[in-house]
């Protein structure tokens, strides 16, 4: 019996090895967000229907209308957005102009989201498909762009805005004026 148990000896350090070989880049990795490849560019073009009945939607065109904009992309399903949505009602506080548009979503979701969270946007358009979203080079939900009057996106926020983010935001809105 001990001479079996001898034989799976070497098998099992060998195996660790080769686990810890394999997994310890999985610790070490150093995770790093994807921006946009976009910043520094003109807003696609795009015109986005309504999110709610009696809104405006959101199109590049009223992006590029001398004022900048903050644009935060969000969702009524998304769980960081309702995390951030105090962040987005200080902004809109201090006289920042922030445009939403709504992913994925239907309109009595939205509604629903809004009433229960607060709405800080001046316009929401609906983006059901996704397309602009990714042609703005966003790759989830929340995402935030600072983009200057002339249309052209200067910053970009992944993730939820948390209270840390706020000078960040607040400063990439004043340098794009």
């Amino acid at each position: 019996m001990k001479r079996r148990a001898i034989f799976w000896v070497p098998l099992a350090v060998a195996a660790s090895i080769l686990l810890g070989v394999f997994a310890a880049p999985l610790f070490w990795a150093q995770v790093r967000p994807i921006e946009s490849a976009l910043i520094g560019q003109p807003v696609p073009d795009f015109d986005l229907p309504p999110g709610l009945a009696g809104r405006p939607g959101l199109s590049s065109l009223s992006l590029r209308r001398g004022e900048p904009h903050v644009v935060n992309i969000f969702a009524s399903w998304c769980l960081p957005c309702r995390v951030e949505a105090p962040q987005l009602e200080a902004l809109k506080r201090r006289g920042i102009p922030i445009d939403g548009i709504a992913v994925r979503d239907r309109p009595e979701d939205l509604a629903r989201f809004l009433a229960a969270y607060g709405d800080p946007f001046r316009t929401i358009g609906a983006d059901t498909d996704r397309r602009v979203q990714i042609e703005l080079g966003s790759a989830g939900v929340p995402e935030t762009f600072v983009i200057d009057g002339r249309g052209i996106i200067r910053h970009q926020h992944i993730g939820a805005i948390t209270p840390g983010d706020m000078a960040t935001i607040v400063a990439a809105y004043e340098a794009a004026r």
